[in-house]
């Protein structure tokens, strides 16, 4: 079969200028420095070797990162700029909704910019007259069509753009982030309008970073990156390899945010006055009902701050270090299932905070407590030891502690954590503020910050798509 779409070994390569700006032309002639300055300082590849091919009556998702490529090779495909290298064969009638709008004159109405974006697409006068109240009434602007286009919000004009570039009915339709253009209802009506494309056996090709929709629409995809191809073919091992890099580039960055907070709060704390006014350092025996309550590491607890001043509320603290470092904890690492060091986490699997501590003199009251922020500051859950009437006999050397959490049940986001050693009665010997940034992910939307194992029951009334027979 005769692809609709086909790019073979196709590469775009733009140019970099300096950026130089002359003062008059006249200066820069008398310089002589016209030509040298407006040379291109150098090159840069938007494409490189990409090679993909799409069947008519095929829906193809291409994905990537800002930057990857995926609006140069739907440009490429559009006829809107020409391959450096390598050949670019589109068959059948194009409709293109990259730049909505486009052609637009905001000083007429927006009639008369239907018929004459309508002919700049390939269709007749009578084709556009003929389409006009189904066009106008899909962008939802009956009351509005006879006023100047100017007088458009952005939303009425992209909607306008859309509605006559999806009534051209092109054999090809190329999509590129574009569903964004309106509300939720509006966004709904697009996505109807694709599956009707679908339905008649229209190729489209859609340019996207919204991963749900690709796996939704697409019958294939290609994953860019760096302007090459990585992979393409089924949608969701394309989608899947694609999120793997990007929890690896997410690794990277959050390991580096955290070695950076650590670092810097470890050298604040180091000249701070660190003791709480009061406090008995390390010293055991019997402990009153209101120490007990102050024994939290970061559930409200009435502990030192980072100056040694009282924190009535835990809350309120900022990120940062303190605690007179008699007991110290060296070395924070979380992990992931495999019990390997990470940062980024799937919503219900396992997680474990592993704490290494150096006692620097034997002691026999020490409290472990860890806590989890959302980003929003809102404490998700808070413990420590004591809470969990583990009365403390004896510590002494290096010491891992484990804190094992079976299921991260959380929405997806980025959380601090809180880590903290100190006595029962709340004295701090270390106590670490948000300093450790990781990140849930999930493929479910939610919302909130809890995600309960849950399910649904339904009676025999309610039936879903996909449900078996």
């Amino acid at each position: 079969m005769t692809p609709a779409i086909e790019l073979t070994q196709v590469t775009k390569i733009y140019r970099r200028y300096s950026g130089r700006q002359f003062a008059t032309l006249k200066s820069a002639l008398l310089q002589r420095s016209i030509l040298r300055d407006l040379s291109p300082a150098d090159t840069f590849p938007a494409l490189q070797d990409v090679s993909f091919s799409v069947a008519p009556g095929q829906t193809y998702g291409v994905i990537g990162r800002n930057g990857s490529g995926k609006s140069t090779a739907l440009k490429l495909v559009a006829g809107i700029t020409k391959p450096t290298s390598g050949r670019v064969s589109v068959r059948g009638r194009i409709s293109a909704l990259i730049e909505l709008g486009a052609g637009f004159h905001p000083e007429i109405s927006g009639r008369e910019n239907v018929f004459i974006n309508g002919i700049m697409l390939g269709l007749s006068k009578r084709e556009v007259a003929e389409r006009f109240d189904e066009i106008v009434e899909f962008a939802e602007l009956e009351n509005f069509i006879d006023a100047p286009v100017k007088t458009y919000s952005s939303g009425m004009y992209m909607r306008l753009g859309f509605a006559v570039a999806i009534h051209v009915d092109p054999d090809v339709l190329l999509v590129d982030e574009v569903l964004a253009v309106g509300d939720e209802a509006f966004t709904h009506k697009c996505f109807d309008k694709f599956g009707e494309f679908r339905r008649r056996g229209k190729t489209i090709l859609l340019v996207t970073h919204s991963l749900s929709v690709v796996e939704r629409f697409c019958d294939e995809a290609l994953w860019l990156d760096g302007g090459r191809a990585r992979t393409h073919g089924d949608p969701k091992r394309v989608v899947d390899a694609y999120l793997s890099e990007v929890e690896k580039s997410e690794e990277a960055l959050l390991a580096a945010t955290t070695s950076r907070a650590v670092e810097a709060a470890s050298k604040r704390a180091d000249g701070a006055a660190t003791e709480a006014p009061g406090a008995a350092p390390g010293a055991g025996g019997e402990v009153s009902e209101g120490g007990r309550a102050a024994a939290s590491a970061a559930t409200g607890a009435v502990v030192a701050g980072p100056a040694g001043g009282e924190l009535q509320n835990m809350f309120q603290a900022v990120e940062g270090r303190w605690g007179s470092r008699e007991i110290e904890i060296t070395h924070v690492t979380l992990l992931d299932k495999e019990q390997q060091p990470s940062f980024v986490f799937h919503s219900g699997d396992p997680m474990a905070v592993r704490l290494d501590i150096v006692a620097h003199a034997p002691s026999t009251d020490f409290v472990f407590g860890v806590s989890l922020f959302n980003a929003d500051g809102v404490c998700c859950y808070g413990t420590n030891t004591f809470i969990e009437q583990m009365d403390p006999r004896s510590l002494e050397g290096e010491v891992k502690v484990t804190f094992a959490i079976d299921s991260l049940d959380l929405v997806e986001g980025t959380y601090k954590l809180d880590v903290a050693v100190h006595t029962c009665d709340g004295y701090p010997y270390d106590y670490h503020r948000l300093l450790y940034t990781f990140r849930v992910k999930s493929r479910t939307p939610d919302v909130g910050i809890y995600r309960p194992h849950h399910r649904w029951s339904f009676s025999p009334g309610v039936r879903f798509k996909g449900d078996p027979s």
